[in-house]
């Protein structure tokens, strides 16, 4: 397959061809080197869309010959070629670290992926992950592709009318604007994959983003030869009812699947970036099935091995449901798309798998086929636990098998000029690129005087863009004249400057600050101490609550004039908006209902800019923080939706703010104006908290932690013997298990040793399949316990019965140790692939 490299684009001289190459790779939404490139050829245009390609594709031919015959620019063009196919070409950490590749091909499924706003085909923290991560393989060199949708409208864009109302708009995303190509085959046809759907086919075709060492792979359904409705498949992102939700599954997982077996790409790896793509699980059994000529369980058990889910999800009803009539109608319309009939899929989807009501869960689907699972921080690895554990029955919460890759963020996307010069003169160009060591001594040697240089460059360069978006906004709005050019003087380039951005829905609780209406007010007007507030954020175009609190902020703001220089509420939350608040604020305020921010990253990302976090004890933030790092909110414990619970953390904010926050900020400022202990508190977030919340660590987390083991699983069922071996032992666990049993446990004790011995009647199962063990439960000061007992000899009497044995200790008392007997195989992931288990009593 090839890409074809000019689509679209005008007829480059000669000397000029370098710029398609350097338009084409999104590398330079993280690398600014050749800014100037595209400043020079048409600086408007660059300033409005940051799009290197559109500019080629909208620039005249007048402009692109006279920049031919200008020896500057060409030689100029010539260096920036020349240094990005050598960074290209240079060893990584991943060809250092392993010579020899572990694996050759991660594919990595995302229904968003947020890359640049020159590419909109995201709606906000899901999608902004999976771009970091896509940066981030770059970057360290590891083999991973993209696999995602090209949405026609992407996620809607927001304005405000002259009520402070949420309007929603949805552009067209004219694809030959985006900095994509067309995938062709080797023939040059533009490379489409045929999807069976109920009584029809559907096309899809592809297109490839370059990021850097990584390919995104996208589909579309807007394909002239698709009836109209199938054309609007991919228009809108999270758009649509559930059967319009479900075909673009359907498209993203088994339409991703088809595409990389017409690429010749053999992924070792699956990656599914929540349940959405899921789908690809039965694809991926299904090529199995006819490569090998096995059947659906034993494909499934081959295949799972090389299939890791990571849930973003912190509640349960979040999880995307179907109804079993829906999902049936296109697993019998299209039965070679899924490969086995419609009630084994509805199982894999279903906690019960025998009830015929239960809607069809994705996540259900997800993790049954896949090998490992995780959470994206600490603390949601622990709630997904409990989310799971239904599938788990009888299992301990804490051994549901979830573990937590804890999110991070890609720090050279998201850092400003200045903080970026800083960290290059500490700790070197190639900081981000390696495994990070010594990164927080060598930061030390950053003064105080660059710190808070860099804090208050870094606001007055915000404020800039505030006051011109501002008055956007007013003029759209049909304000007078006079309201437009107060605009233009909006906040103070001296005061403490508090950002929060983020989806306006009720468990992030965004209106938290306006419990306390005359409260806040009297923070933002202090006459010594002023305090200003840059707020952004969306609200769903069908959550009417989410609207309300979008509009509780601009009326707030209308009905206090004299704020409108202090409070600044910036429409239409993109990645640029993200991209100046995280740099330029001095506090980032986050106030979800603990536990439903399963990580959170926007705070992650004013880290490197030397922003400080005041945030709800939740997600990243409850593993991060440490009081001299950030200012926590909330007792660390779960209140649901008690309201005088929130009416107490309101107060909290309050009391933060005005006792401790701005205090540190305005007070304790040495001989040249700065304040010695927030920079201390600047310094120590800075070192501690940007490399090991960088994306950088997440994505070597990913490669040790999940994949290293995935593939070392899956190696060891390359071979259909062993797979025959496993399916032929979970046949036989499912058969006999509820025949085997317990007799009775003694106890005894002596020397401060205690001896365990329980009888165990395995009925037809082999002793070999299972294991027998010792089970205590946390306590106080005590960790989970969980002890093999050796097999003694046969009972005699008693046909495939024996006694388990086991001494330990006695550093606790013998009542908290209960036998139990769970399954075992060499090379099977229990309880994941075997749920069994049978406790003494």
């Amino acid at each position: 397959m090839t890409i074809a490299p000019c689509y679209l684009l005008p007829s480059l001289p000669e000397p000029l061809a370098g710029l398609a190459e350097l338009a084409l790779d999104l590398r330079w939404s993280w690398s600014h080197a050749a800014d100037v490139l595209w400043e020079r050829i048409a600086p408007e245009l660059w300033q409005a869309t940051r799009n290197p390609w559109l500019i080629l594709q909208n620039v005249s031919n007048e402009v692109l010959d006279r920049l031919s015959q200008d020896q500057a620019f060409v030689a100029l063009l010539d260096h920036f070629i020349a240094g990005h196919r050598q960074r290209l070409a240079a060893k990584t950490w991943f060809s250092s670290s392993y010579p020899q590749p572990p694996f050759g091909q991660v594919a990595y499924f995302s229904m968003e992926f947020g890359l640049s706003e020159a590419l909109p085909i995201y709606s906000g923290g899901l999608g902004i992950l999976a771009g970091d991560c896509l940066k981030t393989a770059s970057d360290l060199g590891v083999p991973i592709l993209g696999i995602g949708l090209l949405w026609q409208q992407g996620y809607f864009r927001q304005s405000l009318d002259d009520c402070g109302r949420q309007q929603e708009f949805f552009p067209y995303n004219d694809p030959t604007q985006l900095p994509v190509a067309p995938v062709r085959d080797q023939h040059g046809e533009w490379l489409r994959v045929e999807l069976p759907f109920p009584g029809r086919s559907v096309l899809l075709r592809a297109w490839e983003a370059q990021i850097g060492r990584v390919k995104l792979y996208l589909l579309d359904s807007n394909d002239p030869l698709n009836s109209p409705a199938d054309r609007g498949i991919t228009s809108e992102l999270y758009g649509g009812g559930p059967e319009m939700r479900l075909q673009q599954e359907i498209c993203l997982g088994i339409g991703g699947w088809f595409l990389l077996r017409r690429l010749g790409i053999q992924p070792e790896i699956c990656h599914l970036n929540e349940g959405h793509a899921a789908f690809a699980i039965l694809a991926r059994a299904h090529s199995h099935m006819r490569d090998h000529g096995t059947d659906f369980r034993c494909a499934l058990t081959a295949t799972r091995a090389g299939n890791i889910f990571t849930t973003h999800t912190p509640v349960a009803a979040g999880f995307d449901r179907f109804a079993p009539e829906l999902l049936a109608r296109y697993m019998e319309g299209a039965p070679q798309a899924f490969g086995v009939d419609s009630d084994t899929v509805l199982a894999l989807g279903r906690e019960n798998p025998d009830d015929p009501r239960e809607p069809f869960n994705m996540a259900w689907l997800a993790i049954r086929g896949s090998i490992l699972v995780n959470g994206v921080s600490r603390l949601h690895g622990a709630v997904s636990r409990r989310i799971f554990q239904p599938l788990f029955p009888r299992w301990p919460e804490n051994e549901v098998p979830v573990t937590h890759v804890t999110n991070g963020v890609h720090t050279p996307s998201w850092d400003s000029q200045d903080a970026d010069r800083i960290w290059t003169e500490s700790c070197g160009k190639e900081r981000w690129l390696g495994d990070l060591q010594d990164i927080e001594s060598r930061f030390q040697s950053v003064t105080d005087q660059a710190l808070w240089a860099l804090r208050a460059n870094a606001r007055q360069q915000v404020i800039g863009f505030a006051r011109t978006r501002l008055e956007r906004q007013s003029a759209a709005a049909h304000a007078d004249e006079e309201t437009v050019q107060r605009a233009g003087l909006a906040l103070d380039p001296n005061a403490l400057t508090i950002g929060f951005a983020r989806r306006f829905t009720a468990y992030k609780r965004p209106n938290m600050l306006l419990a306390d209406p005359d409260r806040l007010y009297r923070l933002l007007t202090h006459p010594h101490f002023p305090v200003q507030l840059l707020i952004a954020g969306k609200a769903h175009p069908q959550d009417g609550a989410g609207k309300v609190m979008v509009q509780q902020w601009t009326q707030f703001i209308h009905q206090h004039p004299e704020l409108a220089g202090r409070v600044v509420f910036i429409a239409d939350y993109d990645m640029l908006v993200a991209e100046q608040l995280v740099q330029g604020v001095d506090l980032w305020i986050n106030t979800p209902r603990r536990p439903w921010e399963a990580s959170g990253t926007s705070g992650m990302k004013v880290l490197v800019n030397g922003g400080l976090n005041l945030s709800e004890l939740d997600g990243w933030w409850a593993e991060a923080y440490a009081p001299e790092l950030g200012w926590p909110l909330g007792d660390g414990q779960e209140h649901d939706t008690d309201l005088a619970w929130d009416a107490h953390e309101a107060e909290d904010l309050y009391r933060l703010l005005e006792e401790e926050v701005v205090p540190l900020f305005y007070h304790n400022r040495d001989a040249n104006g700065c304040p010695c202990g927030w920079v201390a508190k600047m310094r120590a977030s800075m070192s501690r908290l940007t490399p090991r919340f960088s994306s950088n660590r997440m994505v070597r987390e990913y490669v040790e932690q999940l994949y290293l083991p995935a593939v070392q699983i899956a190696a060891a069922r390359a071979g259909r013997s062993q797979v025959e071996r496993i399916c032929q032992w979970q046949g036989e666990i499912a058969q006999h298990w509820e025949r085997i049993h317990f007799g009775e446990l003694q106890i005894s004790q002596d020397a401060g040793m205690l001896h365990f011995q329980v009888p165990v009647y395995l009925n037809d199962l082999d002793a070999a399949g299972i294991a027998v063990e010792l089970y205590a439960l946390a306590t106080e000061g005590q960790n989970d316990e969980v002890l093999s007992m050796t097999q003694g000899e046969a009972l005699e009497g008693a046909v495939n019965s024996y006694s388990y044995r086991c001494e330990i200790a006695a550093r606790r008392p013998a009542s908290d140790y209960t036998p139990r007997i769970v399954p075992r195989m060499a090379g099977c992931q229990v309880p994941m692939e075997a749920q069994q288990i049978l406790w003494y009593r």
